[in-house]
Parts: structure tokens; C-alpha cells; sequence
């Protein structure tokens, strides 16, 4: 499975997508797209032993208990379904569980190309939101094209620096249940034929 950036921005950032499952949220197919057949790739999920399709959904959310009970869940009859499935055991997280999917969370990064001040920016910024809030900034950049992750990444963490932590905690299990479902449609849309 190829890696997926892990590394969100917040849905009241300035520029932010529409809601999850909207027509431009995480998972939806670029505008103009021929539709994806997720069924082979489905398939292929629903028939995997438990502890692969455990280990594939702990790369989706890092939440042991998340990834147990949508293993355990299976066979989906569609996509629409695992996705479903998704947001509502995403919903029904503690607070423990959700501390240990942020763990796994790594910090978004930049290519080496980027420039020192972009670099330096975005550490500073990390630096900030972790120093505040005590854990790793997510946040779903699936709608943006890559040259705008930085950007959106920086304007989020702004935005939610001045959020009070009830808040911030609501807008940080949203991302990564936005994130979970992103990973889940990677997870079974089936590679381009080469």
C-alpha cells in the first residue's frame, strides 16, 4: 500500500473543503474523474486474515481499538458502507484511543527541496500547536494539490492555536476521521493499470 501523507488541515481553515463525504471531501474523486470500481479492491479487503486487515486499518487510524473493530466488522458490502463503518467507530473513541492514534501521527514534512524559511516555518509552528495542545497537529489535505499543503498547514495550525481545548479535541477527532476515510478509499482503490 503506497504511503499517504499524514498530515491534516482543520475543517474551519481558511480555504478548508466541504464536510467529509461531501461531494469534495475526503474520498471524493477529483472533478472530472471516470469513477473508481472499488469492488475488486473490496473484495480483496474482505477476504484478508484478520490481523492483515487489523495491521491494514491501523495504517488508516492508529487507534488499536478503532482498527479491531473494523476488522471484526467485515465482510462491506461497498465502499459506502467501510466508510461508514469508519465514522462511526471514529465517533465512538475515548479519549485514550484517540491520544493513541495522534501518537502515530507523524508531523507533516516538507521535501528537502523546499526552502530553509518554509522548513523553519513549519517547525515553528509544530512546535507551537504541540507545546499548547500536547499532541501532533493532523489534518486532511486530500482536496488541496500538493503546493498547497504548506500553506494549509500553516493557516490551520494558526486558526486552531486559537481554539480553547474542548473545541480543538472536536475539530482534531474530525480530521482524523476525515484522514481514516482518505486512507480507507487509498487502502481499496485498486493501482492504475501501467
Amino acid at each position: 500500500m503506497p504511503a499517504q501523507p499524514r498530515h491534516p488541515v482543520p475543517a474551519d481553515a481558511p480555504g478548508s473543503p466541504g464536510s467529509p463525504g461531501g461531494p469534495d471531501g475526503p474520498g471524493a474523486p477529483p472533478a472530472g474523474a471516470p469513477p473508481v470500481d472499488h469492488a475488486v479492491g473490496l473484495a480483496h479487503f474482505n477476504n484478508l486474515p484478520f490481523a492483515a486487515a487489523e495491521a491494514a486499518f491501523l495504517e488508516c487510524c492508529g487507534s488499536l481499538r478503532w482498527a479491531h473493530r473494523m476488522a471484526a466488522h467485515r465482510p462491506y458490502p461497498d465502499l459506502g458502507a467501510l466508510l461508514a463503518a469508519s465514522d462511526e467507530a471514529g465517533y465512538d473513541l475515548a479519549p485514550r484511543d484517540i491520544a493513541e492514534a495522534l501518537a502515530s501521527e507523524p508531523a507533516p514534512c516538507l521535501h528537502h527541496d523546499a526552502p530553509r524559511a518554509a522548513h523553519l516555518a513549519l517547525r515553528a509552528a509544530h512546535a507551537a500547536y504541540e507545546s499548547r495542545f500536547g499532541h501532533a497537529f493532523v489534518i486532511c489535505l486530500d482536496a488541496f494539490h500538493p503546493s498547497q499543503h504548506v500553506d494549509q498547514v500553516l493557516a490551520g495550525i494558526r486558526v486552531r492555536l486559537a481554539h480553547d481545548t474542548d473545541e480543538e479535541r472536536a475539530v482534531t477527532a474530525e480530521e482524523l476521521r476525515r484522514l481514516a476515510r482518505s486512507r480507507i478509499v487509498e487502502l481499496v482503490t485498486p493501482d492504475p493499470v501501467r
